[in-house]
C-alpha cells in the first residue's frame, strides 16, 4: 500500500445531542478545531455532535413521535386527487 494516502484512524467521541447518550469508537472524521470531552477511562478525545443515534432513534427505541400525519395527508389528497370525469 501507498504510505501517507489514508486518513489518520483515530478514538473519537459520538455524542447524541437529542438523548445524551456517548459513544467512544474509531473513526476518520477530521476532528481539527472540535471540542473534546473526558471520558471515563481518564483521556480527552475530541466530540463528534450527532442528532440522532440508536439511542434516540424511534426505530430502535419503539417509541414513535406523533406527527400531524392526517394534516398532511388531507392535503396531499386535495392537491392530487382527480375529479371524476363524466
Amino acid at each position: 500500500m501507498k504510505p501517507d494516502i489514508h486518513p489518520q484512524y483515530r478514538p473519537v467521541i459520538f455524542l447524541d445531542t437529542a438523548s445524551n447518550h456517548s459513544i467512544l469508537t474509531r473513526s476518520a472524521i477530521d476532528t481539527k478545531g472540535r471540542e473534546t470531552m473526558k471520558w471515563a477511562d481518564g483521556k480527552e478525545y475530541p466530540v463528534v455532535k450527532v442528532e440522532v443515534s440508536s439511542e434516540s432513534h424511534s426505530f430502535y427505541t419503539g417509541k414513535q413521535k406523533i406527527v400531524d400525519t392526517a394534516g398532511r395527508v388531507e392535503k396531499f389528497r386535495r392537491r392530487y386527487t382527480r375529479t371524476k370525469i363524466a
